[in-house]
């Protein structure tokens, strides 16, 4: 560890603080309908597409008619993938001849990318046409991650209003998320990444002649604008194989650390959306305190875990620390900050192998996805998790002091706590349920790269990623067979929408509540008394349920480790 790693970690939380504050403004602008700077511009392309698709931009939804909309808009998504993927041979702009891909990878990818995750059982550029690069899985990063900050903004309308049926208008959102947020800054990230070096081209892949006189084929394509709503729709699907690891979709030192600040932008940014539209700026901080608090101690620990190395190479003589599966372009602190920001945003995009790092290295990312993607967690996801694990802190706040808990001035009674709690159980079940079936079902043990606890965590990290909709891999398990494609697309299926329905019961139930001034009974949510109950509550709940599945992986692992046995 070292004095540059701490600077970078700083400089890296001082500049996500500062961006916060403007991109909530300025979201909270474009979700109320007000007038921003693009709107001269946009607004009539946004008066048109309403014209076109029959949307009544002042006509809002019911909770359930809003959540309808949103499972029917997917359903589109899905056969639109899937389409595309099984038809990919006949399709234009292919230029390596790819084949249609088997029904049941087309199928995981589907879901895979409808669900915000973006698993990939294959590799970008062996498997995929520039086609369905763009108007399959580009196209779909867009619209995902729309939607996922909009359910948020939903949710926090469910907070913010008193005595109404109504949280917004899921067309409107969605197409205001869109044109006025992500479509703009992709437009400029993507060209930042095209001066760093990244491609940007439909040519042909590139025939080049090695040193030695062989022939290489160099594969090209249209990935700088992928790249940008990956990271910033933190979907993390890669255009290559090596994900962000690969130097053409992360060529620079600035461009890593570009990617990892739009990795959480928008998801800290809604964090101030928040206190905005409840009236009072301190309750977002509040949130994004807990979120801190987390991510700087996943980072410490992982970064400490990398720079120590293992037992097995310090008695080798190799003392600076674990560089396996590491870009040397990146080193040791940069790789450990991507790996934390990747699965504390349910981003997914990888610029090292994770299956490299050390056991305890390794376990941080696990646990930032089993806690449910909570810390700045995917875009909206992250936020609407989050507010569910503060439902359940504000109801045992109730309980210590025998009222009613009360939250921004909404009274959380059963039917909140219940629908919390359905959303935040439904999790573990999709972790450690298909989990025990494919570490004694034989043709998924045969697909695990390595024997003993480390080959436990491959399988637990997968289930654990797909069901987060975080989408990374421990990279040594092989993925694409029937039972992995099928039942990790159970896993992400269900860690999306079982996770949303429930949310939007909240948002439904709250939004119809009054508006209750605070007493000297209230429990204040602005402080760190508060900031501290929804951390314990958190890694109370996540020690119960993920100790004895973290015991039989990373952490007994470790214990080896120590004593010189490797995996």
């Amino acid at each position: 560890m070292t004095a540059i790693g701490w600077i970078q970690i700083i400089l890296y939380c001082a500049i996500i603080v500062a961006l916060t504050k403007p991109l909530g403004w300025y979201m909270t602008r474009v979700f109320n309908g007000e007038r921003t700077f693009l709107s001269p511009v946009l607004r009539p392309v946004e008066a048109g597409l309403y014209r076109i698709s029959g949307v009544d931009d002042k006509r809002e939804q019911h909770w359930l008619t809003y959540t309808v909309a949103m499972l029917l808009f997917h359903v589109g998504g899905v056969l639109i993938i899937y389409g595309l993927m099984r038809l990919q041979a006949f399709l234009p702009f292919n230029p390596a001849a790819q084949s249609a891909v088997a029904e049941d990878l087309s199928f995981n990818t589907a879901i895979s990318f409808i669900t915000n995750t973006n698993w990939q059982n294959y590799g970008g550029e062996s498997t995929l046409s520039y086609l369905v690069q763009m108007v399959g899985l580009t196209h779909q990063n867009f619209l995902s991650a729309a939607t996922g900050i909009v359910l948020a903004v939903a949710l926090i309308r469910g907070f913010a209003r008193a005595s109404m049926r109504t949280v917004g208008n899921f067309w409107v959102d969605v197409t205001r998320c869109t044109l006025y947020i992500l479509l703009p800054i992709c437009i400029v990230y993507a060209l930042f990444l095209v001066w760093q070096g990244m491609p940007q081209t439909l040519g042909d892949y590139v025939e080049a002649i090695t040193l030695e006189g062989a022939r290489q084929t160099i594969a090209v394509g249209p990935v700088a604008s992928q790249v940008a709503i990956k990271m910033l729709g933190t979907n993390g699907g890669g255009f290559f194989n090596a994900n962000a690891a690969h130097p053409f979709e992360n060529p620079t030192a600035l461009s890593n650390f570009v990617q990892m600040i739009s990795i959480f932008a928008l998801g800290a940014g809604l964090t101030n959306v928040f206190g905005r539209m409840v009236g009072n700026q301190r309750q977002g901080w509040a949130i994004f305190s807990v979120m801190g608090v987390l991510f700087l101690a996943g980072v410490a620990v992982t970064y400490w875990a990398e720079a120590n190395g293992t037992t097995a190479l310090n008695a080798l003589g190799l003392t600076g620390g674990n560089m396996e599966g590491k870009e040397v372009r990146f080193g040791i602190i940069a790789s450990s900050m991507f790996a934390v920001i990747t699965t504390d945003a349910s981003c997914g995009a990888v610029n090292a192998m994770h299956d490299s790092l050390t056991a305890l290295g390794g376990m941080i990312p696990l646990i930032n996805m089993q806690l449910g993607e909570i810390i700045i967690g995917g875009v909206g996801a992250g936020l609407y998790g989050m507010l569910l694990f503060v439902v359940l802190a504000i109801f045992v706040a109730g309980l210590m002091v025998g009222r009613t808990p009360e939250y921004v001035g909404k009274k959380i009674e059963a039917r909140e706590v219940k629908m919390a709690m359905l959303a935040i159980l439904v999790l573990p079940l999709m972790y450690l349920g298909w989990t025990a079936v494919a570490v004694v079902f034989p043709p998924a043990v045969a697909s695990m790269a390595n024997a003993g606890p480390h080959g436990f965590t491959e399988v637990l990290y997968a289930y654990t990623s797909a069901t987060g909709n975080n989408g990374s891999a421990f990279a040594g398990l092989s993925g694409n067979t029937f039972f992995y494609n099928l039942t990790l697309a159970s896993a992400m299926f269900v860690g999306r929408f079982f996770m949303i329905v429930p949310a939007m019961a909240i948002a439904g139930s709250l939004a119809g509540k009054k508006s209750i001034p605070p007493s000297n009974g209230t429990f204040p949510t602005t402080g760190g008394l508060f900031v501290g109950l929804v951390v314990g509550v958190i890694l109370i709940i996540g020690g119960l349920t993920f100790f004895p599945a973290l015991a039989l992986g990373p952490i007994v692992e470790h214990l080896a480790m120590t004593q010189g046995a490797v995996f």
